[in-house]
Parts: C-alpha cells; sequence; structure tokens
C-alpha cells in the first residue's frame, strides 16, 4: 500500500452513486475513471456531469465516451491520457471542439505512451516519485510533454526515460463484484483498476453485484482491489452500459456507431444530456429509457469456468 494511504476499516461503506460523489468528486481535483474496453463506468460519469462538478483534470489511458461527455459538458480543464477516441468509429467530438487551435475553449492536453501512463500509476501505486522506461526512444513525444525526463542507471550508464508518479484524488473501479467492505473482484480483460486503486487518494468501487464477504474469500484470487483502500461502494447493475461487464452483459455496439452522429453536432448532444442525464435521477432512470428489449439482447449467456480446489 502507497504510503499515502490509511486503511478504510469501516465494515459496511455502500452508499448511493449520487452520495459517493458529492462526498469524493470535488472541483478542480483529479479524476481517474478506470476501464480498458470493459467495465467503464458511465454511471459515475453521468452523476458528476448532474452534479456539475468543474475544473477536472480527467486522467486515463484510454479516454473514451464518458470522458468526451465530461469535456462536453464543460467540466474537464486537462485532460492526461495516452489514447482517446470512440473505439472503432472514429473521434471523440467533445473532446476535437476543445482541442483545436481556433477552439474559445481549448483544454489542456498532456499526452503520454500507453506504458507511459501506466508507469505513472505504478510509482503512484508504490509510493516512487517516478518510474523508468525506455519506449520514448524515437518518438516526440517527450519533446511536448516537459513532464518526461531521463535519468541515468547509476549501474549500467545507460540513460532511460521517466514519467512522475500519478496520485489521482479519487480512482473510480467498476467490478464484476465486490463485498460491503470494498473487496473488489474483477475478471475478464483486465485494465489498470489495482494500480489505479493503490495510487489514489480516494477510491469509489462500483459494483454489478454485491456478495457476502464469504463469497469473496473462497475466490481471493480475483480480488484485484482489497476494501482497506475503499471508501465508499456503490452497487449499480448495469452502471457501465453502453461498455460492459464480461459475464454480465455485452457491449452496445450500435450506440458506439449512433454516437458518432450525435455528437458531431453540439445540439443533438445537449440533447442526449437532457434525455439520458440531466432528465433522469439516477441510473435506473437512465436504464428506463433504453430502447426495449435492449437489455435482454445484451444480457451475457452463461459460460461458466471451472473452480479451483483451496483445500489444504
Amino acid at each position: 500500500m502507497s504510503a499515502l494511504r490509511k486503511p478504510k476499516l469501516k465494515p459496511n461503506k455502500i452508499v448511493s452513486m449520487k452520495e459517493a460523489v458529492q462526498d469524493t468528486v470535488t472541483p478542480g481535483c483529479d479524476l481517474y475513471i478506470e476501464g480498458f474496453t470493459h467495465l467503464i463506468n458511465f454511471a459515475a460519469g453521468h452523476e458528476i456531469i448532474r452534479q456539475g462538478i468543474k475544473d477536472l483534470t480527467a486522467s486515463r489511458l484510454t479516454p473514451d465516451l464518458v470522458y468526451d461527455q465530461l469535456i462536453e459538458a464543460n467540466l474537464v480543464k486537462k485532460l492526461v491520457f495516452s489514447w482517446a477516441g470512440n473505439p472503432g468509429v472514429g473521434s471523440l467530438h467533445g473532446l476535437r471542439r476543445r482541442s483545436q487551435k481556433d477552439s474559445t475553449s481549448r483544454i489542456e492536453l498532456e499526452e503520454y505512451s500507453h506504458f507511459g501512463m501506466v508507469s505513472r500509476l505504478l510509482a503512484g501505486s508504490s509510493g516512487l516519485p517516478f518510474w523508468p522506461l525506455k519506449n520514448y526512444q524515437g518518438t516526440h513525444i517527450a519533446d511536448s510533454n516537459s513532464k518526461i525526463k531521463t535519468v541515468t542507471c547509476p549501474y549500467t550508464g545507460e540513460m532511460f526515460a521517466t514519467v512522475p508518479a500519478l496520485h489521482p484524488d479519487v480512482a473510480i473501479i467498476a467490478c464484476q463484484r465486490a463485498d460491503q467492505e470494498g473487496n473488489a473482484q474483477v475478471w475478464g480483460l483486465m485494465g489498470t483498476q489495482k494500480e489505479s486503486a493503490f495510487a489514489a487518494k480516494k477510491v469509489i468501487v462500483v459494483a454489478e453485484e454485491i456478495v457476502e464477504t464469504s463469497v469473496i474469500r473462497r475466490d481471493p484470487n480475483r480480488t484485484l482491489v482489497p476494501g482497506i483502500l475503499v471508501d465508499h461502494v456503490v452497487h449499480e447493475p448495469w452502471g457501465c452500459h453502453p461498455s460492459y461487464a464480461q459475464g454480465y452483459y455485452d457491449r452496445d455496439n450500435a450506440f458506439y456507431v449512433q454516437w458518432e452522429e450525435i455528437s458531431r453536432d453540439p445540439k443533438t448532444y445537449q440533447d442526449y444530456f437532457n434525455e439520458f442525464v440531466f432528465g433522469v435521477n439516477d441510473r435506473k432512470g437512465y436504464l428506463s429509457k433504453l430502447q426495449s428489449g435492449l437489455m435482454d439482447k445484451l444480457k451475457a449467456k452463461p459460460r461458466k469456468c471451472e473452480g479451483v480446489d483451496y483445500g489444504y
């Protein structure tokens, strides 16, 4: 555990999304909504937009639609990232409008490689001030980012690039299941759930399902985030739509395609906000507005993994 962290030992940390965001996400803070292909928590992003929390530094390896929505809502002053886009479809148009040279509401951009962002989290989660890496040799990324520096290896004399530790003020981690203490389990494609939780000052865990601690302890290797790091637990089924949660529901690919046209025009973008974000009180209201039958269509079909024997 990072030296910055103190164990959070409260036995029951379950609150609503509204309460979790109100207590942790503040104007001007550094926000990290984790997610890599799946377990991208749109419910948290929508609640932040509803609460209108401004001047955020939004950090993430792969900001996609939910970060674009925060940007379009004029809540982000700086984006720290390594890739940005609508996966498999195209650009993030809110980001494009606010990053072009002639933009009147231009945001600051701080770019790294994927491994550069991972390295920042590794340093932060390890209690180190920086992390060395080789992968900026032969690229121009370091030329446009003054935070990427160099260090000489004391053993070989070789020159390495370095990136500074990242300590988000708040990390929001989506997972398949958690207990009320915040022990969070993930399976399927892994992102940087563990690293961002250990690096952050405060952690919100958002779970598709809340289970007894005995369930967590029967399968301990799936626990990526231990409850001692977690400030709040939110039970939010379908909290990642249109992203997916492995084993619970599939990615809504049609939405990502439709979003290309919705997000191109600021008016249709605002229309989306008015209906699906400001027009509802919470995630249940959002789900009630989805196309009839869509949730049944996306619901995952069972494909059980064989268990293991932890006996001794």
